[in-house]
């Protein structure tokens, strides 16, 4: 099963306030930057499937990925989650409360079911 949507949308804060910044990405998403694991609710031991697609837009980090876990595609499809999330390490940000993370290191997007930005969801299933 296929899936799109945003893992990142930029200058809206997440329920930590922190502002995610239009190129905050770019560093990671560079050739050679090295794979992003798609996994379930951040568990590291828990890859669902893997990332076809991964690009900063105007909107934010748009993301396809194709699952291979069975019960992941399952509660996708049936709407249980639709949440999309991402693990990172700041490089930098500006101010405090909110934050604008304007680089970062891209360790991971995940499937949620409470995404930390309420704007961060799968928008199509195929």
């Amino acid at each position: 099963m296929r899936f799109a949507g945003y893992a990142a949308v930029f200058g809206h804060p997440d329920r930590g306030g922190d502002v995610v910044r239009a190129g905050a990405f770019a560093r990671s998403l560079e050739p050679g930057a090295g794979m992003v694991p798609l996994l379930w609710q951040h568990e590291p031991g828990r890859p669902i499937g893997r990332i076809e697609y991964l690009k900063e837009d105007r909107r934010g980090l748009r993301v396809i990925g194709r699952l291979i876990d069975k019960g992941a595609a399952a509660r996708l499809k049936e709407g249980a989650v639709g949440g999309l999330s991402f693990g990172y390490r700041v490089r930098t940000a500006k101010g405090e409360a909110p934050r604008e993370l304007t680089d970062l290191e891209l360790v991971e997007v995940s499937l949620v079911t409470f995404p930390m930005q309420p704007k961060a969801r799968v928008h199509a299933v195929e």
